[in-house]
């Protein structure tokens, strides 16, 4: 598919999973950025107006938990973080409540971990709400349940969620909002001649070189996750795009088929099942 026709489709895409993550969520603090997250749930509101179905992956819970507890830093054992996650995912919802329903918007918790999509019949269970709360114009947020997730049954980021997410609710594109503007061809925070790359067809060993280690101290991904979380979309036929979260007004040049941040295209023969 030439890019021209991929822009075309995409700015005519139904039903789209943005995934945002903490580092777009919160302040260095690690406190509510309340400027941006206004502006992005005005612009997701008003795509829903559109006539898009809009399924929300947030990250965050762990991190406003740690801003609202008022603790130093993410604590590190996995008590301290259920614990940070119970009082931070209270906080989120409630934010993001009070913030969609200035635009009249419902809005749905969904918590998930993993063992929900390996049993057929809680997956579909899972994909009969999805389907259910779309077609009562409610917008899905979906987050890891962090408060009970243990190794054995936890995705470990909300990058692959994300795409799980969108796999399961037959989305047409998945966008994941960073706190990098995309792909470049070496790290742009160590290269200032480092180029974004806007399309890749095909996520090689030399595309993957590009990919650093871990994002932000206050996330748990970091450019890998987010190319296997592209790989997942890809197989499955959705068109995934990386893009700042600092800047949720481009998500309308996205829907008026410009270029915006780095687009992963779908594998060839794939199908969204």
């Amino acid at each position: 598919m030439d890019i021209e026709t991929a822009l075309s489709t995409i700015g005519n895409a139904k039903r789209i999973a943005i995934k945002i993550g903490t580092s777009t969520l919160t302040h260095k603090t690690g406190l509510f950025n309340i400027r941006r997250t206004e502006k992005l749930i005005k612009i997701l509101s008003d795509l829903k107006n559109s006539g898009k179905d809009i399924v929300l992956v947030s990250s965050g819970a762990i991190g406003v938990g740690v801003g609202r507890m008022g603790l130093r830093e993410k604590p590190k054992d996995t008590k301290g973080k259920q614990a940070a996650a119970a009082v931070g995912q209270c906080e989120l919802m409630y934010l993001y409540d009070k913030m969609f329903s200035d635009y009249s918007k419902t809005i749905a918790q969904i918590l998930l971990t993993k063992d929900v999509f390996s049993d057929p019949e809680r997956k579909q269970n899972a994909q009969n709400t999805f389907e259910t709360l779309f077609d009562l114009d409610v917008i899905p947020i979906v987050n890891e349940n962090d408060t009970i997730s243990t190794e054995e049954i936890e995705f470990g980021d909300n990058d692959t969620l994300s795409a799980v997410v969108a796999k399961l609710t037959g989305c047409d594109l998945l966008i994941i909002l960073s706190d990098i503007d995309g792909v470049y061809d070496k790290d742009p925070h160590k290269f200032p001649d480092a180029k974004l790359i806007d399309v890749i067809d095909e996520i090689t060993d030399e595309i993957l070189e590009c990919a650093g280690g871990a994002g932000s101290n206050r996330g748990t991904g970091g450019m890998i996750t987010k190319f296997a979380a592209a790989k997942i979309a890809s197989e499955c036929g959705i068109f995934t795009i990386i893009m700042n979260g600092s800047h949720p007004e481009k998500l309308y040049d996205i829907f008026d088929g410009n270029k915006v941040g780095t687009l992963f295209m779908p594998q060839e023969g794939s199908q969204n099942k």
